[in-house]
């Protein structure tokens, strides 16, 4: 959801890669719904985690900046980086999977999760690129 968002703000300003604790492959149904709303598409989008990033030749030393999402995740990113020079942030965003029974009580927080995504984006990386598909986001 994260990438989505971030390359349908900020395009190709920034070189943005998904990455994980663990590699669940197969996207959410109920955050790719969502990211439609905004005409985000990540319905081919595929998680990987940041082993097999570093399998397939990324290296972590390479980038700039790394967002975590969970705590597990920043304490993986801190682990992997700490004999690199670069910045690990955290952002605590709610994981919406499994808290609700409903589909339109689980759409209603997967929709809280991507807006906390975005508004923290807004924040961090100020307003979006002024062409026209970052504006309808």
């Amino acid at each position: 959801m994260a990438e989505g968002l971030m390359k349908k703000l900020y395009g190709q300003r920034a070189y943005v890669q998904s990455a994980g604790v663990k590699n669940d492959m197969e996207i959410d149904g109920f955050s790719v719904a969502v990211c439609q709303e905004l005409e985000v598409e990540i319905s081919r989008h595929r998680s990987r985690s940041f082993e097999e990033m570093q399998e397939w030749g990324d290296d972590l030393s390479q980038f700039d900046l790394i967002i975590a999402l969970s705590p597990a995740s920043q304490r993986m990113a801190q682990e992997l980086t700490r004999f690199h020079h670069l910045e690990v942030e955290y952002w605590p965003i709610m994981d919406p999977t499994g808290l609700a029974d409903t589909r339109d009580a689980k759409l209603a927080l997967y929709r809280q999760t991507r807006d906390q995504i975005r508004s923290r984006m807004l924040d961090r990386f100020g307003p979006p690129l002024e062409d026209a598909a970052a504006a309808k986001v």
